[in-house]
């Protein structure tokens, strides 16, 4: 399944209130991927749609301002660029007061756990702590992942209204991920009504063959879902009944430890 963003482009912006440049430089930033680490010039004007002047042109700002580098013909992003990432982070002490009581899950229940935020209809990792590689994608922070088909997506979703994920799910794109995936509008939405309703979210093998995972709220002092807590495995050595059984109380203590830390309440 592709990680990878809709597109600015998609939904252009008109008025005073829209800088078209300053989005056609997130367009030309957003072209650089895991698939597409160095681009030429060329490329990247035909992944954003750009004039090769256009592309260009942004291009050698970036390159300017130290966030792209050039060996004269492929370009590439620079370690700076971090630091767009990294602002969103700092900006939230919630990451630095999540990640003890995360490392401290992950030494109990011996499976990774991670912390995401809804974007969408995607969930982005925002912290991550590992135990084993459990995916075959290659998940760090600032990876995407479709809400309506991960555990931490789900329980996101549940702090929404219906009137919202009803929204979300129109036009979704939807393909069978595997035989487990659901797919239809009725039973997404129960889904995450189920999450809303039993504060938790437990999913098995809807994304990947092999893959486990349950999900909890973090809550911010209004009571709003603010993030997701998950920890995942592998099915064929943590089944379904012993993640909800054996690590879902761990993991909703750990939630619900963050939630006191950060001075929020439980609903």
């Amino acid at each position: 399944m592709s990680d990878s963003p809709p597109e600015i482009g998609d939904n252009p912006r008109p008025g005073d209130s829209y800088v078209q440049s300053f989005a056609r430089g997130l367009e030309v930033i957003r072209s650089f991927s895991a698939a597409t680490p160095q681009q030429t010039l060329s490329e990247v004007a035909a992944r954003t749609g750009l004039t090769r002047a256009g592309a260009r042109r942004i291009l050698l700002t970036l390159q300017t301002l130290g966030y792209v580098d050039s060996d004269g013909r492929l370009f590439r992003l620079t370690p700076r660029i971090l630091d767009l990432g990294f602002a969103y982070l700092s900006s939230m002490p919630i990451w630095d007061l999540a990640e003890p009581a995360m490392e401290a899950l992950v030494d109990h229940v011996h499976e990774s756990c991670s912390a995401a935020v809804l974007d969408g209809r995607d969930i982005v990792y925002v912290l991550r702590v590992h135990t084993h590689k459990i995916m075959s994608t290659n998940l760090g922070v600032g990876s995407r992942l479709p809400a309506f088909w991960t555990s931490m997506g789900r329980v996101l979703l549940a702090g929404q209204s219906d009137d919202a994920v009803m929204a979300l799910l129109q036009n979704l794109p939807r393909r069978p991920l595997t035989p487990h995936t659901l797919l239809d509008d009725e039973r997404l939405l129960a889904a995450v009504r189920q999450a809303r309703t039993q504060g938790w979210c437990l999913i098995n093998q809807e994304l990947e063959e092999g893959l486990i995972s349950v999900a909890a709220p973090l809550r911010n002092r209004a009571g709003e879902t603010v993030a997701a807590l998950n920890i995942s495995g592998q099915a064929n050595r943590t089944s379904a009944e012993m993640m909800q059984t054996q690590l879902l109380p761990a993991l909703l203590k750990a939630a619900e430890a963050i939630s006191r830390t950060l001075g929020t309440r439980r609903r």
